[in-house]
Parts: structure tokens; sequence; C-alpha cells
């Protein structure tokens, strides 16, 4: 009997490597022939799997989105009785990518994002992904303010707009960190008060984000 290839495990543990390679190098380093090496599988099992370089990128960074939306979505799960604003501020941290053990998904993250910038299928897939996450912070304020939260604010809430902006500091907030200019905590302290300026009313205190610890 030929031994069965288990092709989607295949594609993963590419995936891995490829986002290893460009944890190190950036993505211009990148090769197939490291990536074969990385993943100790054969130049033609990656050509199998992947028939372009930008094929085998795209994938790899949908395998990197998706271990970060799992871990949003494992983090929501873990308190399923929070309000829809707590669930905002859980998200919007978790996307981040502010604690230190997140750091080398920044990296990854950021050095597609750069490449992005100069492949219009990565820049497709990007702004599929951004889309999505919009989508989902548009929700959540929105069921938030339907709750009553933000009805002390002097303007009503625009949960398309505060979703822009959430996800637009969210991800400027990881360069910030990544490149030194912050420290996690003062990133985590810069999107907590911009998630509490969401909710703020007089006749209470400030809605509240995840703490994050020192580092």
């Amino acid at each position: 009997m030929p031994r069965q290839v288990d092709h989607v495990g295949r594609r993963r543990l590419i995936a891995e490597a490829v986002c290893r390679l460009a944890d190190e190098r950036g993505l211009e380093g990148v090769t197939l022939r490291d990536v074969s090496a990385r993943a100790q599988v054969s130049m033609g099992a990656v050509q199998r799997c992947f028939r372009t370089k930008e094929e085998m990128l795209v994938f790899a960074l949908g395998h990197i989105s998706e271990r970060i939306m799992e871990r949003v979505q494992a983090r929501l799960v873990r308190s399923p009785a929070q309000s829809a604003g707590t669930a905002l501020g859980h998200a919007a941290t978790e996307i981040a990518l502010l604690r230190e053990e997140h750091r080398a998904e920044a990296r990854v993250w950021l050095a597609f994002v750069a490449q992005a910038a100069v492949s219009e299928v990565l820049a497709r897939t990007l702004k599929a992904n951004y889309a999505t996450l919009q989508e989902a912070f548009t929700r959540l304020i929105a069921e938030a303010a339907e709750a009553g939260e933000g009805t002390g604010r002097t303007a009503p809430l625009d949960p398309q707009r505060e979703a822009r902006t959430l996800l637009a500091l969210a991800d400027g907030l990881t360069t910030h960190v990544l490149i030194g200019h912050l420290t996690s905590r003062e990133a985590h302290d810069v999107l907590h008060a911009h998630l509490a300026g969401l909710w703020e009313r007089p006749d209470r205190p400030p809605h509240t984000t995840p703490d994050l610890p020192d580092r």
C-alpha cells in the first residue's frame, strides 16, 4: 500500500517554517530551498504543496492569522458571561500582540505587512483579514452601545468609525512595541485609555480592559 501523505499537515508544517524564517530574516530572505530545509521536507514536497512562492506566502499569512484569531476566540470562550465591551478589550489586546510571548508573531506579522506593500496578492489577503476584524469590532461596539455602555458620551457612538480607529490603534501599537518606542506596559496603557474613553460616563468608573504583565 502506498503511504498516505497528510497534505494539510504538511502545508501547515511548511507555513510554520516560513514563519520561523520570516522571524529571523524577514520575507525577502525566505526561499523555497530554505523552507524545505527548515521544514525537513524535500523541495519536491514543497512544490507539490505550493505552485509558487507567492502561494506559499499567502497560505503562511492565513496560517498565522488563524492562530491569532483562535487565541482571541479562546480568550472569549473562557469568559462567556462578559459584556460586549469587555470582550472588545480582550480581543483588541490579543490582536495588538503586546505580550512578550507574542513578540515573534509580531515580527512575522509586520514582515508580511511590509511585503504586502509590494505584493498585490498579499495586500488583498491582509485587507480581507482587516475587514473581518473591523466587522467583529463594529459588532461588539454596537452590542455594547445597545446594552447602555457609553451613554454618558457627549456624542453617540459610531460603531464602524470607532472599530476602524481601534483596529488602526492596535495595529500601530504592535509596531511601536516591536521597535522599542513603547514598552508593553505603556502600549497597554494607551489601549486601555482609548477603550475606557469609549465607555466612560459620569455615574460610574471607567470601563476596564484585561491586565498585561509587566515585561
